[in-house]
């Protein structure tokens, strides 16, 4: 007689039981990216294979199953659990990114890295409209699940990689690990004030992928002295990298960005780690929303006069920009001011998209200008995406 393990067992008793089609789920009523490419001849090909790590599909798009939509915003609808999600479900993966990232094809297309801040063009703004300018990202180690997916001595090794790294970093960049778990009152008041604490996730979107798991065990924020370089440790992504400052130096925003990730990938490769990366994806990060780059370049801007003008949304499309309330997404503005960024991340570098922000926020400032003095303004011609 053939003996086997219960889980295998009780999988084997389940197949026979109902065919893959009887777990097809229900999308009928659903608007993302998933619901639109996922078929049952897809969900039957994909749904007994697993990663290295254990992680299935049925996990990856729980989130997008379990959230039909956004009123406003076609949300992706799933999530890697590990850097092989992206290839062991690619069936499934591919055509998701290639409609969520504008038509960029990761069958055939390769995508540009490139943290060389000196080539950035301009890149200070007119302060009466910019207040703030930042740059963010984030970073997956190779080797560790992802966080939807990920154990908690995973999750803690992620936190111990990362804080000795930045451990090391020198001159403007030397700063302070604050974790979660162990911080005092004062500090944690200290972080809301400067608003660079993150909460426990509420959104559906990111409790069914799993990422609120153990909450707040081994999660942290990391930042500098002068608190205008931070890393957030094991919230969405391994970590997220943010360059910020108030006023509109984004050029000096964007260096730092450069000089701190160069510096941390360097210091992390030293210890024997690296970071997940490949010329198809870019970094490998948990939201295909954010591949590639995983770049977001910001600034906070004020246009009373420009914002009320029913040519406003098509400016932004054309010149690759989207725009946020103050507070981020799913936020109202405050006082005419918006947050203003690029709106790609994979297919182009980190320069490009920088730069794509620079000229299109002084472009708007100039409608601006315009709008105040009277004058007409006009709706720019598309740019590009990909070379």
């Amino acid at each position: 007689p053939v003996f086997y393990n219960d889980s295998i067992l009780h999988k084997t008793m389940k197949y026979f039981l109902f065919p893959n089609s009887a777990e097809y789920p229900d999308l009928r009523k659903h608007n993302n990216c998933m619901a639109s490419h996922l078929t049952p001849a897809v969900y039957a090909k994909l749904c007994d294979k697993t990663t290295p790590n254990g992680y299935t599909l049925d996990l990856a798009i729980q989130t997008g199953v379990d959230n039909p939509g956004h009123p406003f915003i076609k949300t992706v609808g799933m999530v890697a659990g590990d850097e092989e999600s992206y290839e062991v479900f690619a069936d499934i993966f591919n055509p998701v990114i290639k409609e969520r990232h504008n038509g960029y094809d990761p069958c055939n297309m390769k995508h540009p890295t490139d943290l060389d801040s000196s080539k950035i063009r301009g890149g200070q703004f007119d302060e009466k409209y910019v207040l703030s300018s930042r740059v963010r990202t984030g970073r997956s180690i190779r080797g560790l699940s992802l966080p939807p997916a990920c154990t908690r001595a995973e999750r803690r090794e992620v936190e111990r990689v990362v804080i000795d790294a930045l451990a090391g970093l020198k001159g403007d960049l030397t700063g302070k690990y604050y974790s979660l778990t162990l911080m005092t009152e004062q500090e944690q008041q200290q972080l809301i004030d400067d608003h660079f604490l993150f909460d426990k996730p509420v959104s559906p979107l990111l409790t069914c992928a799993g990422m609120a798991r153990d909450w707040p065990d081994a999660r942290g924020i990391w930042h500098n002295n002068e608190k205008t370089f931070l890393v957030w440790v094991n919230e969405e992504d391994h970590t997220r990298v943010i360059s910020m400052e108030k006023g509109g130096n984004m050029r000096r925003v964007f260096e730092r960005f450069c000089k701190g990730l160069q510096e941390v990938e360097r210091l992390i490769q030293e210890k024997g780690w690296e970071f997940m990366w490949n010329e198809r994806l870019g970094y490998i990060l948990t939201c295909p929303s954010n591949l590639g780059t995983g770049l977001r370049a910001g600034v906070h801007v004020t246009l009373p006069r420009l914002s009320k003008d029913p040519r406003f949304p098509k400016i932004l499309d054309n010149l690759r920009l989207q725009k946020r309330g103050t507070g981020g997404v799913d936020t109202a503005a405050v006082g005419n001011t918006f947050d203003i960024s690029n709106l790609d991340r994979l297919g182009q570098s980190e320069v490009q998209l920088v730069q794509t922000v620079i000229d299109g926020v002084n472009y708007l400032i100039e409608c601006e200008k315009k709008l105040e003095r009277g004058q007409d303004i006009k709706i720019p011609a598309p740019i590009s995406q990909f070379k």
